[in-house]
């Protein structure tokens, strides 16, 4: 039997998660959204069955649903979640997992009583660059990485004005929490090694600056606020030894917006990167994938080829959520490390706000 499947918020990335979730086999029997016109719209372009307005309606009545998909502002993540996972159900929940580490511990802590999965999607570990060079760590080539740097920087990319990204209570910070994808690729290729001390800045000078706005998010409201920043810099060491430094922003004056992981290894370097052209489109970006190594000698660069993303992994995310409930394939990521992700993301929340280093 297939598993039954509702999405809980019926913005643009439900999409993918349909996408994925049919990939993988799966019967999607409902959309929720508190707007139950964009629900019926949502369901309707992906002939969904059923709509819902809340929640515990949908609970009471699909009583042979497995999971939910939520894709909501932030600040909802983990009190959507929690409700799902103690009404009995897996969850796939949209990044950043939660608004701080004590929510994200709260979600773990929920779905480990439930005995469910509790994924997030993290859509850049199911990148087919990602997944190759998890191939190389995996057989030994990378060796340890010791140092990584991981970027993901926008010139003009500030999704909206006054809207729920740029409202702190909604969001719980700007493009550090809501670019977070190549911190936790990073780590992943790390092994997630556990925070030891984190340093960080953040700056918010172009965040009033329209001229800054990106081509996507949402529509500007003159009556919201922008009380987060526009730019987020930091530095992680581990209890490991290694180390990670990361550059996220919304509106800063580089060249071109661009999006990696570069690393120093003991047996190989490398990057995972996608550069994206004026339109900002993925279908326009230019994505490389190399390997770093001394061979005879020599210097040597190798270009890993992988078939076209330009998804970025979103809908192969949303099918391994699936797959794992169904025991056909191992989750790509873990509460765990949801939890360990997000008090990095605190501490260079706290960092920033007191001018020192916090330990985690």
């Amino acid at each position: 039997m297939s598993t039954r499947i509702a999405i809980i918020g019926a913005g643009g990335m439900a999409q993918y998660h349909i996408d994925g979730f049919r990939q993988a086999g799966a019967d999607i029997v409902a959309v929720c959204d508190l707007n139950e016109e964009a629900a019926k719209a949502t369901a309707g372009k992906y002939g969904i069955g059923q709509t819902f307005a809340s929640t515990q309606t949908m609970y009471a009545e699909l009583t042979d649903l497995d999971a939910v998909s939520i894709i909501v502002p932030n600040k909802f993540h983990a009190p959507l979640a929690i409700e799902a996972l103690n009404a009995g159900k897996h969850v796939f929940c949209e990044k950043p997992p939660a608004i701080t580490a004590a929510e994200a511990q709260d979600m773990k802590d929920a779905a480990d009583k439930a005995g469910k999965r509790l994924m997030f999607n993290f859509n850049n570990r199911a990148r087919p660059e990602s997944f190759a060079m998890m191939d190389y760590v995996a057989n030994g080539t990378i060796g340890k990485i010791n140092s990584a740097q991981a970027k993901w920087i926008r010139r003009t990319g500030i999704p909206g004005f006054g809207g729920w990204f740029t409202n702190k209570n909604l969001s719980g910070g700007g493009p550090l929490i809501d670019l977070l994808h190549m911190v936790d690729l990073a780590m992943y290729l790390m092994g997630y090694p556990e925070p030891a001390h984190v340093m960080g800045q953040t700056f918010s000078d172009f965040i009033d600056d329209k001229s800054f706005k990106g081509p996507w998010g949402l529509p500007d409201n003159d009556e919201g606020v922008n009380d987060v920043e526009a730019a987020a810099h930091g530095f992680v060491s581990f209890k490991t030894g290694q180390v990670l430094s990361l550059q996220v922003s919304w509106a800063e004056l580089v060249k071109r917006e661009e999006v990696s992981v570069v690393f120093q290894g003991t047996g190989a370097g490398g990057k995972i990167e996608r550069l994206f052209g004026s339109d900002g489109l993925d279908e326009t970006c230019i994505d490389s994938c190399e390997l770093y190594v001394q061979e005879n000698g020599n210097s040597v660069n190798r270009d890993i080829t992988v078939e076209a993303c330009e998804d970025m992994g979103r809908s192969r995310s949303a099918a391994n959520f699936v797959l794992a409930i169904e025991g056909k394939e191992e989750p790509i990521n873990t509460p765990d490390q949801a939890v360990s992700l997000m008090k990095i993301i605190d501490a260079i929340y706290e960092s920033a706000s007191t001018g020192k280093p916090v330990a985690c």
